[in-house]
């Protein structure tokens, strides 16, 4: 008999905002008592959802329990910005480019599946089109720096054979409003997402489909048994065959993969609605969104009313915490340096207030690997997304799903086939070394 208790629960500041601007959505349960079931999922996010829709593909008949710690789209998934990007997009790396031509090609395949899944789900569980866009991104470069980096990623994408196309300063200016920028990068493969209203969409899609979903039930234990597996909360247990954990870093909460995942918290910050004159002084496109050329710099949206109104979303600035836990003082640091950066590229709204801010949990791995895989006889993991989880939740949940069910394809056997996460250097060194080292990029990315 095996058993694995969480050490810890994730922390957040502030609401997930992309959640706080849609209406409200109606309560889940909670697990409460004894339950049963084939397949039980830890995370209702990305992961999560899309492991319980390919599930339901495979075998329409398996009764499926969903448990999130918290309300749909309140964690990680209504904190993420909402790029689900086709193309390579490494976080560690100067300008997002791979491992290298025949990988980036293999894993741009896939990251196109995962679009194409989203899209079909967009479609089955008629969820609203503006919560899916296939709209492109733009890498924006504000400096020579960024300009540099754009053209190296470029010259990469030529040779994968990549639609791609540079804007100059005023192209950039058309777009967005602002001369901040000197320049752009655009790929055309991104889809744009309403994070929590894609979720929430898919959430009650797979309900209509027989999948059950219990909301704030953080689950405390794990154990094994000759009947599969227990799954305790604070009020109940669920007994289930087989289980997928689809809860990204928590996963080392339960004692898997320690020392080998970096903790890093995010932070972003949402306007209010933009009033007519606002708009009309900001000009440019209604929707758009930016990646910035350097990866440690700034990324920005601005959303239209199929969003939830017309505002801009603006996220830098992270640290590294192997708790995973914020405090209110890093958030209102932080939310006082995306004050500066949102006044700098757009003077014109100085006078436009912050209506939400937030924290958000990033899952790294120094070989920028994911952990999709068996664990222990029954329990597959589709976690660790790289700070990519629109596309890379997808697929890892997609590949859980299929390997609970013995089923194979490109996804399982390009996960599968991935490195154990690297090592990281012990604590307190790989804190120190870290922050020290994301400080060091963020002053070099200033401008970005």
């Amino acid at each position: 008999m095996t058993g694995h208790r969480a050490s810890r629960i994730p922390v957040f500041n502030g609401p997930a905002g992309w959640r706080e601007i849609l209406p409200p959505a109606p309560a889940r349960p909670r697990l409460e008592g004894e339950a049963g079931c084939d397949i039980a999922i830890v995370g209702a996010g990305f992961a999560g959802l899309s492991a319980a829709r390919r599930l339901l593909q495979i075998d329409p008949g398996l009764d499926i329990l969903i448990l999130d710690a918290a309300r749909i789209s309140e964690g990680g998934t209504g904190r993420n910005s909402g790029f689900m990007i086709d193309l390579p997009h490494e976080l560690t790396s100067g300008n997002y480019a791979g491992a290298g031509d025949s990988h980036d090609r293999q894993l741009t395949r896939l990251n196109r599946q995962a679009i194409e899944f989203a899209a079909q789900a967009v479609s089955d569980y008629s969820i609203p089109e503006g919560y899916f866009q296939r709209s492109g991104k733009i890498n924006a470069a504000a400096s020579a720096a960024g300009i540099a980096a754009n053209v190296s990623y470029a010259a990469h994408l030529l040779e994968l054979g990549e639609s791609h196309e540079m804007l100059d300063a005023q192209a950039m200016r058309e777009v967005t409003g602002t001369g901040y920028y000197h320049g752009g990068l655009y790929t055309p493969g991104t889809a744009m997402l309403q994070p929590a209203g894609y979720v929430q969409g898919l959430a009650a899609g797979l309900e209509r489909e027989g999948a059950r979903i219990c909301e704030n039930s953080p689950i405390l234990g794990i154990e094994s048994g000759a009947q599969g597996w227990c799954l305790s909360t604070e009020r109940g247990r669920v007994r289930a065959a087989r289980v997928i954990m689809a809860n990204n870093g928590h996963l080392e909460s339960f004692g898997f993969k320690r020392g080998r995942l970096m903790h890093v918290m995010l932070n972003a910050c949402m306007t209010e609605e933009l009033p007519p004159e606002a708009i009309r002084m900001l000009g440019g496109h209604v929707c758009w969104g930016l990646t910035p050329a350097d990866p440690m710099g700034t990324t920005v949206r601005r959303i239209g009313p199929a969003q939830g109104g017309h505002r801009i979303v603006i996220r830098q600035g992270g640290y590294y915490r192997p708790g995973m836990q914020t405090s209110a003082h890093d958030l209102a640091r932080l939310v006082s340096a995306m004050r500066q950066k949102f006044d700098t590229r757009f003077p014109m709204l100085r006078g436009i207030r912050f209506e939400h801010s937030w924290s958000g949990h990033l899952c790294l791995s120094r070989n920028n690997v994911s952990v999709m895989r068996e664990l222990e006889p029954g329990l597959y993991a589709a976690c660790v997304d790289n700070g990519l989880g629109t596309a890379r939740g997808t697929l890892t949940g997609i590949g859980a799903a299929e390997l609970a069910t013995g089923r194979e394809s490109e996804i399982t056997a390009f996960f599968t086939a991935e490195a154990e996460p690297a090592r990281l250097p012990p604590h307190p060194f790989d804190t120190i070394g870290a922050n020290v080292y994301m400080r060091w990029k963020e002053w070099q990315s200033r401008l970005e």
